[in-house]
């Protein structure tokens, strides 16, 4: 079966079941995350998933203490991401959920039934696919939530990487680009340089040897991309942490790259691909909206209500969309402009929302639909050919700039949300 696109944060929608399978009396706790539990059938799942996507007959094949080991953390990592989910009060309804299911299947080139068919062919179940994209959603919010609280960009970056992408011109070049983390942690906890450093060394002889890359990170790597190979995807040196993008920028498809040290341990890279960078779309859109966010005292029906009335009230000229939108909108920055989100590119903003001003004709207000941000209203203005201007380029870098700090502090952050957890493995 092909693999499916998962959503646009990037994550590989077949993950394995993280539902409890409790089919046997012979099913056991195998690890315990502060209050709750992984049953064996969970992490027996999630191995078998892996296998799957791997040559398990290879000679250099990861080990299945490896697989084990690997599969045990990520179900560790999400378990720890889906309570702080539940402490913030994240929810993500039936409603969204068929949104985000129906955008995986459009860039797919499928219909649901279509995805839904794909999904269930070799027997897998479309109730726990649609519970493993609920629960991607949910994490993904409490990354944002919790890691862009701790990014800063200051003028001079931007200003830097504006200078940049200038000068860098059409010729700008994209990376395939897999990577292994050789954490600092030893199996107690506690940093041990030396030992890490030997570990590192080891697998970068064997890399730079030809073993199979992604072999090499399912056995050794401590990065969450681990199960994936340590793959990254497609990535301009603008996109890189800045430590990747020195060791990378010019070189050939095939090079291998380490060690390179940070906070986290010793990194190593590969390339392998190497494309000129994609075009974007070079059509702009002026929209406006408004944003209604559900709340303890605010349900989701009702967000979907009001913004149903505004809707209406506009229509009918009782009120004007500038008025209702400084007013009424979540969204305090384009509030304050009646609305208005500026010139933009389609694809700067979240898959639904992105989906709707690439589509609709202009001064038509559209039907309240949800993001992950809430609740929206929206009305294109206008639409123009892509204006390469100096704010264009600031827009660009910010962007950019964002994304390579997000993924810098994600590996951080979880790192952090694993050691200050309480974690008992039971085999």
């Amino acid at each position: 079966m092909r693999k499916i696109t998962a959503l646009a944060f990037g994550v590989v929608a077949m993950l394995a079941s993280t539902m409890a399978h409790a089919e046997t009396l012979m099913d056991r706790v195998v690890i315990v995350v502060n209050e709750e539990v992984i049953l064996e059938s969970e992490l027996n799942d999630l191995i078998e998933s892996v296998r799957s996507e791997i040559d398990t007959d290879a000679a250099n094949a990861p080990s299945e203490t490896a697989i084990r080991t690997q599969a045990s953390e990520r179900l560790i990592t999400q378990k720890l991401q889906m309570q702080m989910a539940d402490r913030m009060g994240i929810r993500i309804d039936d409603a969204f959920l068929d949104q985000a299911i129906a955008n995986i299947a459009s860039e797919n080139n499928l219909s649901v039934e279509g995805l839904r068919l794909e999904i269930t062919a070799d027997g897998a179940s479309w109730a726990e696919y649609r519970e493993q994209i609920r629960n991607q959603i949910m994490m993904s919010e409490v990354q944002r939530a919790s890691i862009q609280r701790r990014i800063y960009m200051s003028p001079q970056e931007i200003d830097l990487l504006v200078n940049l992408i200038s000068e860098q011109g059409a010729s700008n070049t994209e990376y395939r680009v897999s990577h292994i983390l050789i954490s600092l942690q030893n199996e107690e906890g506690e940093n041990d340089e030396p030992a890490a450093r030997s570990r590192a060394e080891q697998v970068l002889e064997l890399a730079r040897n030809g073993d199979d890359f992604a072999q090499l990170a399912i056995t050794a790597s401590s990065a969450q991309n681990a199960l994936e190979g340590g793959d990254m995807g497609w990535m301009s040196i603008n996109e890189m942490p800045t430590l990747f993008a020195s060791a990378l920028e010019g070189q050939e498809q095939g090079h291998v790259a380490g060690l390179l040290r940070s906070g986290l341990g010793f990194h190593i890279l590969k390339i392998q691909d190497v494309r000129g960078m994609q075009q974007a779309t070079s059509e702009e859109v002026l929209s406006r909206h408004i944003l209604v966010r559900p709340s303890v005292i605010l349900s989701d029906n009702r967000a979907q209500q009001m913004l149903q009335e505004f809707r209406e009230q506009i229509q009918s000229g009782e009120r004007t969309f500038a008025e209702l939108a400084a007013e009424n909108s979540a969204d305090t920055g384009s509030a304050a402009q009646g609305g208005e989100l500026g010139w933009a590119t389609p694809d700067i903003f979240v898959p639904e929302f992105r989906d709707r001003v690439a589509s609709m004709e202009p001064n038509i207000i559209s039907e309240p639909f949800k993001t992950t941000h809430g609740w929206h209203i929206v009305e294109v203005l206008d639409r123009r050919e892509q204006d390469i201007t100096e704010q264009r380029m600031r827009e660009q870098a910010q962007q950019i700039l964002y994304s390579r700090k997000f993924q810098e502090e994600m590996e951080v952050w979880l790192q952090e949300l694993r050691d200050n957890a309480f974690v008992d493995i039971r085999f």
